[in-house]
């Protein structure tokens, strides 16, 4: 067997329309086909790829900071846009740079407590 890559990740939310606004207004996302399952919930798609798949429940489930599951990511490909996405959204994130990596990077936090990690590689300077 060989990995081939990340195929999604699934948050469990009580709130599924504040949490499908977000994913979409904030981050982009669009909302696509899901199957029929007897729950409700969505399937967010980036690059025609269904990446979040967002299940409702009826209690809300413990943050993801500190558990054994920290956070996930998402590269993008303008910085500056998505920092300007979250202000005009009122959301606050923290800034970041991995040391010698050439990647700005922005945390934010959805409001199921779910840390999520955006990285923009940037050109590395000869």
């Amino acid at each position: 067997m060989t990995i081939l890559g990340l195929d999604h990740i699934n948050i469990r939310t009580a709130d599924l329309a504040k949490t499908r606004t977000f994913f979409m207004d904030v981050l982009g996302l669009t909302e696509g086909w899901r199957p029929d399952f007897p729950f409700a919930g969505a399937w967010l798609y980036a690059g025609g790829r269904a990446v979040v798949h967002l299940v409702e429940v009826a209690k809300p489930a413990a943050a993801s900071r500190g558990s054994a599951l920290d956070h996930f990511a998402f590269t993008i490909d303008d910085y500056e846009a998505a920092a300007r996405r979250l202000d005009a959204a009122g959301i606050a994130y923290d800034a970041g740079e991995a040391p010698n990596g050439g990647i700005r990077q922005i945390f934010v936090t959805d409001l199921n407590g779910v840390a999520i990690e955006l990285n923009c590689r940037e050109p590395i300077a000869d």
